[in-house]
């Protein structure tokens, strides 16, 4: 018991090197909401479910950083975009814009939505036509299984 409580100490006094620094912040929050706005435009590279500004991906940190500086610098949030864009192409916009060349993007899983539904009744409406005999027969649950069973009129075969 002693050796695992030390073994617990130790867990415990190593996990602090293995914490992450605290997210650098500028001391202007004016100038902190406006990379927020920017970062939450833009799409973790890493991550590639979360904006930048959600992400603790060490790439998301340096961009997040690099958004930081460019404002400072007094670029607009519509050139910073841009210029990720032009870096990233349109993958790195958390909405990439409506285009043709993004449209199965946009509307591709509507369609399937679409589709699947179709199929669906089109299944339903053929199988409800079909007479009874053409379906199989439900197998017996356990509380019929006496007179159901396949095994029960054989000899030597007890019915579950």
């Amino acid at each position: 018991m002693r050796r695992f409580l030390w073994a617990a100490a130790l867990i415990c006094a190593a996990w602090g090197a293995f914490a992450k620094d605290a997210a650098e912040t500028s001391a202007d929050p004016a100038l902190e909401k406006r990379m927020l706005a920017v970062a939450a435009e833009l799409r973790c590279l890493v991550c590639q479910n979360e904006t930048i500004a959600a992400s603790s991906a060490d790439l998301a940190v340096d961009l997040r950083n690099q958004v930081r500086e460019m404002l400072r610098k007094g670029q607009s949030e519509a050139e910073i975009i841009d210029y990720m864009t032009a870096r990233y192409g349109d993958f790195v916009l958390y909405r990439p814009p409506v285009r043709t060349d993004t449209a199965l993007l946009w509307f591709g899983p509507a369609a399937l939505m679409v589709a699947g539904l179709t199929i669906l009744v089109l299944v339903l409406r053929r199988r409800s036509r079909m007479p009874a005999d053409q379906f199989e027969p439900d197998e017996a649950d356990d509380t019929d299984a006496g007179a159901h069973a396949p095994d029960a009129g054989r000899p030597g075969k007890t019915a579950p």
